[in-house]
């Protein structure tokens, strides 16, 4: 299992029957591969669809279904289709359970960059700012390093894309909750020790007793 598999595999255990979930662009929408059909998640897509099933291959697609990142979808039964506008009252009004995001940085303080990569044309952040400032639970989802650098900073120095702190970051090596009190480790992955861990995160970690073992 590669490192953005194990990643997808754990965010899945943080849903419950039912749930609204919307799943960002690259990473993040592995997750759904390891949901359980019988959870019956709903997933959302910021362009107009809540309900979104397996991805398809564009001969056998529906070329007006698709989900943000414009890759092909089936859809679930009970989905429905709608407009932007609609979409994103969905978002802004607080019903989305989840929002599962990936990211360039967060920081000690929870806040998250993960909408302008230095040096590359960006025209805009998308539906980031909405959905990290109207989800109940954002969860980032991303690799602890990027070309050997850490990802999780003691200060962004990337644009934030909510004055919102993150809920929950999940990566290759740990699950990190940021808490008022600053970033609390609540697993470890069982292929790295703890000052290894350290050594690639540019931020304090607090340890707790009762430190789990990362399920991989």
């Amino acid at each position: 299992m590669n490192p953005k598999e194990r990643i997808a595999k754990r965010v899945a255990k943080e849903f419950k029957p039912g749930n609204i979930v919307n799943l960002g662009i690259g990473l993040p929408t592995l997750v759904a591969n390891y949901v359980p059909k019988e959870m019956n998640i709903f997933f959302h897509g910021e362009n107009g669809v809540l309900g979104i099933g397996s991805e398809v291959i564009e001969e056998i697609s529906n070329p007006y279904l698709t989900n943000a990142g414009g890759r092909f979808i089936t859809t679930v039964p009970g989905a429905m289709t709608f407009d932007t506008a609609f979409s994103f009252a969905l978002i802004r009004g607080g019903h989305l359970d989840y929002t599962v995001l990936g990211g360039l940085q967060v920081d000690e303080e929870g806040h998250l960059a993960n909408w302008m990569v230095p040096g590359k044309l960006i025209p805009g952040m998308g539906g980031a700012m909405d959905l990290v400032t109207g989800a109940k639970k954002v969860i980032i989802a991303m690799t602890h390093t990027a070309k050997g650098k850490p990802k999780i900073v003691k200060k962004c120095n990337l644009p934030l894309t909510s004055s919102r702190k993150v809920d929950l970051i999940v990566t290759e090596y740990a699950v990190i909750e940021p808490t008022d009190e600053g970033l609390v480790l609540k697993e470890i992955a069982p292929d790295i020790t703890l000052d290894e861990l350290k050594e690639i995160t540019n931020a304090s970690l607090i340890i707790p007793e009762d430190l789990k073992i990362m399920e991989i």
